[in-house]
C-alpha cells in the first residue's frame, strides 16, 4: 500500500457543531504529532484567487532579470520582494536551490509601528499585483489562525495561544517559480533540496505541478501528488522547539522533474510568531515526550536569524 499524507476536512471545523470540531482538532494535532503533514480539503480559499495570484506571479517572473532585480531587499535578507535563481540554499546543501520568489508580509496599517518590513509591491510593472496577492494573503492568514487555534486546543491551551503569539509576527507567503531546468543544473542542485521549515506551521497553496516529498518515518519518501482541492500543512522548526519535539517539524523537498521543460510554481505561507517570543520547550511538553529539554531556548528572531544565515540569505 503507498502512504500518503492525512487527509483533514476544514468543514468540520467550521460546521460549529462541537463533535465535529473536535474530530478536527484530534486529527491535525495526530498528523503533526505524527508524521508532521496534513493536505487540508473545503478551505474555503476560491480557487479563482488562487489561479489569479499564480498568473501574478507569472507575469513578474516573466520580466527580464535586471527589471526583477530592482524588487530585491538584500538589506532586509530577502524578506520581502524578490529572491533571484540560485540564491537560497538548504540548510546543509551548498548548492542552490533551483528557483526564484517573491516574498510577501502582512500590510502595515496607519498607526502601526510593527517590527517587521514593509511590503514591496511591483505596481509599475505588473498593476493588479498587490490588490490579488494581498487578498489571498489575508484569506491564508486568516485560515492559518483558525488551525493555529485547533492546535492549541489539541495542545491543552485556549484558543488563541498559540495566535497570540503570532499576532504582529514576521508571517510571509512566497510566489516560487520554478522554472525549466535546462541542459547545464550543477550536480548536487534541485528544485528545492530536503529541508524542514523554520516556522511555527506552513500552509502550502498545492503546487501546479508535482514533485513535493516528505520524509516517513523509515527514511523513505512519500510522494504528495499536486491537487487544487487541499492545502498541504505542515509544522515547523519553532513549534517543534516550543512543544520539545511533540509536533514534528518533517523533512520535505522539491524533485527536479522528469522532463527539464516542466516549470512548476508554488504559494507556501510561512506562519511566524513575534521575534520577541521565547520558544525555549514548555514545562507540560517536556513531560509529555521524552522528560529532559531537547531543544534550545532562543527567541524566534535570534531563532529566524540564525536560519536564514544558514540558507544563504542573510549574513551574521
Amino acid at each position: 500500500m503507498v502512504r500518503s499524507i492525512p487527509i483533514v476536512d476544514f468543514a468540520d471545523y467550521a460546521s460549529g457543531d462541537a463533535t465535529r470540531q473536535h474530530a478536527f482538532v484530534q486529527a491535525i494535532g495526530d498528523s503533526l504529532k505524527d508524521i508532521g503533514f496534513f493536505a487540508l480539503k473545503n478551505h474555503g480559499i476560491p480557487l479563482e484567487l488562487i489561479q489569479q495570484s499564480y498568473d501574478q506571479g507569472d507575469a513578474f517572473f516573466g520580466l527580464p532579470e535586471e527589471q526583477k532585480l530592482n524588487y530585491a531587499r538584500r538589506d532586509i535578507s530577502h524578506q520581502r520582494g524578490y529572491t533571484a535563481f540560485g540564491v537560497e540554499h538548504a540548510k546543509d546543501n551548498p548548492a542552490p536551490d533551483l528557483k526564484e520568489f517573491w516574498q510577501t508580509g502582512r500590510t502595515h496599517r496607519q498607526g502601526e509601528t510593527p517590527s517587521y518590513p514593509a511590503n514591496v509591491w511591483p505596481n509599475d510593472v505588473v498593476p493588479e499585483f498587490e490588490s490579488i496577492v494581498d487578498e489571498l494573503y489575508n484569506q491564508m492568514e486568516s485560515l492559518s489562525c483558525d488551525l493555529l487555534s485547533a492546535c492549541s486546543l489539541y495542545l491543552g491551551k485556549s484558543s488563541d495561544w498559540l495566535v497570540e503569539m503570532t499576532n504582529h509576527g514576521n508571517t510571509i507567503m512566497r510566489i516560487i517559480h520554478y522554472p525549466p531546468l535546462g541542459d547545464d543544473v550543477l550536480e548536487g542542485a534541485v528544485r528545492s533540496s530536503a529541508h524542514e521549515d523554520i516556522n511555527f506551521i506552513t500552509l502550502l497553496v498545492t503546487a501546479t505541478a508535482d514533485g513535493l516529498e516528505v520524509m516517513d518515518h523509515d527514511g523513505t519518501w512519500i510522494k504528495v501528488e499536486g491537487d487544487e482541492r487541499y492545502i498541504i500543512v505542515d509544522s515547523g522548526d519553532m513549534i517543534q522547539n516550543l512543544t520539545n519535539g511533540l509536533f514534528k517539524s518533517t523533512t520535505h523537498r522539491v524533485v527536479n522533474p522528469s522532463s527539464n521543460s516542466i516549470r512548476r510554481f508554488s504559494m507556501p505561507m510561512f506562519v511566524h510568531p513575534r521575534n520577541s517570543i521565547d520558544l525555549t520547550p514548555r514545562p507540560e511538553f517536556i513531560a509529555m515526550t521524552s522528560g529532559t529539554a531537547d531543544y534550545q531556548s532562543i527567541t524566534a528572531g535570534d531563532y529566524l536569524h540564525q536560519r536564514l544565515v544558514e540558507i544563504g540569505l542573510a549574513e551574521n
